[in-house]
């Protein structure tokens, strides 16, 4: 295997438009391959289902930046309350890891989950409300992105009325392109961030209500189980993990979908197969592409491989989701698959909290948008979608079609 790193070229359409030809390359390279990643980071790629799923539980590959020996990571970070930021279950492991997962997960519970079902129903009809008479829309700034904001920002107690704001910061911090991110850009859009989320922080302490963040405020002002910074990190990390990775499943599930007119049809002819279509979308093409990072305590062996200690790791769950040793026909989508113990969500301690609810919403918006869209159809050609270029992959914007109707009698959501 050459120990050459391949270049991941973000910076050519056709690759971010479509990485798959170059991942089966990778994949049937090597098991662990060195790779130039977004922003001219270099990491190493764990390409193939089985090293990907032990990958993710090894205590030897830590999720804290501060593992890692590249400062250019770090640099990526805003530089005032770098540390500070780092606060979170994102990228903190065991005890701190444990104690502020512990936290959050009630909220995120499948009983918790499933109460919140009519309230997602209820937004989805609203957003579709609005484009059904016109006969056009675009489903990403329309209805995949404001449906998963609007429920995450009430689980919170965020005003959706701020969401343009926490938008635009959001991708200013987390957006990767082909080049390294702007440290200017990235700390003003922190400072405004964290502006933001201390006024609404003392907001519901002088007014706490039946949110998480109330509930978060407690724990750290009674309780004592967070710190001023963990409490900041963490309702960031909440705010923005709650609608990033979800706009790009129903944005790219839907896209696949009208690549696939057979799948499209056979979901429309049989709704009972929407939990099934949502794990073949991110198995098929997940939002988090091409993976997961981890950093190397140590000197770790992965299939034979040795990668030296602060390496950065990544868990390429875009590329070991269409291992064939896993998945027969990897590169079909095929809604009626029975094997879907796909890594989008990850494994092991640091397994999506919010997976529950972004299937939740993935079904509801997905399933309803075939019902109340007859003759859904893209606007543009295929090949003039643009997409999402590093980390997190979607189609930027969903240009459709489909044949007008009137807006459903309703109760205001």
């Amino acid at each position: 295997m050459s120990q050459q790193p391949v270049l991941l070229p973000y910076a050519d359409p056709g690759f971010v438009a479509d990485p798959f030809p170059l991942y089966r390359q990778l994949r049937e390279d090597g098991p662990v391959r060195r790779a130039v990643i977004a922003g001219g980071l270099e990491a190493w790629l764990v390409t193939r289902y089985e090293d990907g799923l032990a990958a993710l539980s090894d205590p030897r590959l830590s999720s804290d930046i501060r593992d890692a020996s590249d400062p250019r990571l770090m640099r990526q970070l805003p530089a005032p309350e770098r540390e500070s930021l780092l606060c979170n279950m994102l990228r903190s492991d065991p005890p701190d890891h444990t104690r502020l997962r512990r936290l959050v997960s009630k909220a995120f519970t499948a009983r918790r989950v499933a109460e919140l079902r009519p309230r997602v129903e209820a937004i989805t009809d609203r957003l579709l409300d609005a484009v059904v008479p016109a006969g056009r829309a675009d489903l990403v700034e329309d209805f995949a992105l404001p449906l998963p904001v609007t429920v995450i920002s009430e689980l919170l107690g965020v005003p959706v009325t701020d969401r343009h704001d926490f938008e635009r910061w959001t991708d200013d911090m987390i957006l990767r392109r082909a080049e390294l991110p702007d440290p200017a850009v990235v700390d003003a859009a922190w400072q405004h961030m964290r502006s933001y989320l201390i006024k609404l922080l003392d907001a519901k302490r002088a007014r706490p209500e039946d949110d998480l963040l109330s509930a978060l405020i407690i724990a750290r002002d009674e309780e004592q189980r967070l710190d001023e910074d963990e409490l900041i990190a963490m309702s960031f990390l909440l705010l923005a993990a709650g609608y990033v990775t979800t706009v790009n499943l129903i944005g790219g599930g839907i896209a696949a979908l009208l690549a696939h007119p057979d799948q499209l049809q056979m979901l429309r002819d049989d709704p009972a197969l929407l939990p099934d279509a949502i794990e073949e979308f991110l198995r098929y093409d997940g939002p988090v592409n091409p993976g997961i990072a981890r950093f190397a305590r140590e000197d770790v062996s992965i299939a034979g491989v040795t990668i030296p200690r602060g390496a950065t790791v990544l868990i390429a769950s875009a590329i070991a989701d269409r291992d064939p040793a896993k998945f027969p026909d990897p590169d079909r989508l095929d809604i009626t698959r029975r094997d879907k113990a796909h890594l989008a969500f990850g494994h092991g301690i640091h397994y999506c909290l919010g997976a529950p609810l972004a299937r939740l919403e993935g079904q509801i918006a997905i399933g309803t948008a075939l019902r109340r869209l007859p003759g859904l159809a893209l606007a543009v050609a295929p090949g003039e979608l643009r997409w999402r270029p590093g980390g997190l992959r979607g189609p930027e914007r969903l240009p459709v079609t489909f044949i007008p109707d009137s807006p459903l009698r309703a109760a205001p959501a």
